[in-house]
């Protein structure tokens, strides 16, 4: 009876274990290829990342805004269709700002192309100057961000990131 009663104990054990068996974490979404057509940029992480590294250097943080989003995934799908790295490319920030109804009174933009993740784009931006000022930009806090695939282009992902503020300074 014991030897039954050990046996059904070491199956209820065994079966135990094959029920709590833990899968690898996914990869971080910082790590996730835009190079491919079903990918989803992940803003929150996106805003993670840039306010973390405004915060390392004594700044606030940034949120997603749903309008600056908007923003950049037009800018960044208007590079894609003319296949160009460039901040002009439909019109100055200001004037699609204003155009797009953003009442910003601060707002700073990077562009970017052939970087296939998020890391590589921040990293990128992060060692150019003019970009890592933009990032360190004192008074925003707000921020859209796209990377758009465009598999027949040079680049291949198109980014863009917009940090922007409504509020007039105190």
């Amino acid at each position: 009876m014991k030897r039954v009663a050990l046996a059904s104990l070491g199956m209820l054990l065994l079966a135990g274990c094959g029920t709590t068996v833990e899968q690898a974490p996914d990869q971080p979404t910082m790590y996730l290829s835009m190079a491919n057509g079903g990918a989803k940029l992940d803003p929150q992480a996106a805003a993670s990342m840039i306010s973390l590294y405004r915060q390392n250097n004594g700044l606030g943080p940034v949120v997603v805004d749903p309008a600056l989003m908007a923003l950049a995934e037009d800018q960044s799908t208007a590079m894609a269709k003319k296949n160009k790295l460039d901040h002009d490319v439909k019109a100055p920030l200001a004037r699609r700002l204003n155009s797009g109804g953003y009442p910003a009174t601060v707002a700073v933009e990077n562009v970017s192309a052939g970087y296939h993740t998020l890391a590589e784009a921040f990293s990128g931006w992060r060692d150019s100057p003019p970009h890592r000022a933009n990032m360190l930009k004192s008074g925003v806090s707000k921020l859209g961000i796209a990377a758009i695939y465009a598999p027949n282009t040079k680049y291949k992902v198109f980014w863009t990131m917009i940090l922007a503020e409504t509020e007039k300074p105190r």
